[in-house]
């Protein structure tokens, strides 16, 4: 499941790469994102190495993985979000751009805690290895608050350097 997004845009980028060119950036940050999913899916987010490493560092009651997993969840497809909005949406570049990133970076966090949900009961007794909730009531809320905090970084961070490389495409 967790490297379902991975197998869906890999090939979709493959199949439009002659009609949609998207910026060396969002390229970077796809496969940035790929490889953190695959991680988290290979060990399960509560069990990733680097995972444990960060939570000793930081003497953390978690391991702080998952998190990471959501911020980036927020964070990339802020960038992708902002791609499609200015080029596809006929977007001006200011603050009603960058709302409707949040929103929809928001979405997706949602959408995803909602299968989280499905999964969870479906499976029962199961589910808490499968979301890897660590024994946190709220880590629904957590995750989604991780979402968009990796979406506004994304877009403090990364909007002048997307802009101009923005500018270079056909």
């Amino acid at each position: 499941m967790e490297i379902a997004p991975t197998l869906i845009v890999l090939p979709t980028l493959w199949v439009y790469r002659q009609r949609w060119t998207i910026t060396p950036l969002l390229v970077i940050l796809i496969g940035w994102h790929g490889l953190v999913l695959m991680l988290g899916g290979a060990y399960t987010y509560a069990r990733v190495p680097f995972g444990f490493a960060l939570q000793d560092w930081l003497r953390l009651t978690r391991n702080p993985y998952d998190r990471f997993g959501h911020l980036m969840q927020g964070f990339v497809p802020a960038i992708a979000f902002r791609e499609m909005l200015i080029r596809g949406g006929g977007l001006r570049r200011g603050w009603m751009l960058r709302g409707l990133v949040l929103a929809c970076a928001l979405t997706v966090s949602a959408a995803y805690e909602l299968i989280e949900f499905g999964a969870a009961m479906a499976l029962g007794q199961g589910a808490d290895e499968f979301l890897g909730t660590q024994g946190d009531p709220w880590d629904t809320q957590w995750d989604m608050l991780c979402c968009l905090t990796g979406a506004v970084l994304a877009l403090m961070l990364l909007s002048r350097l997307h802009d101009r490389l923005l500018d270079r495409l056909p």
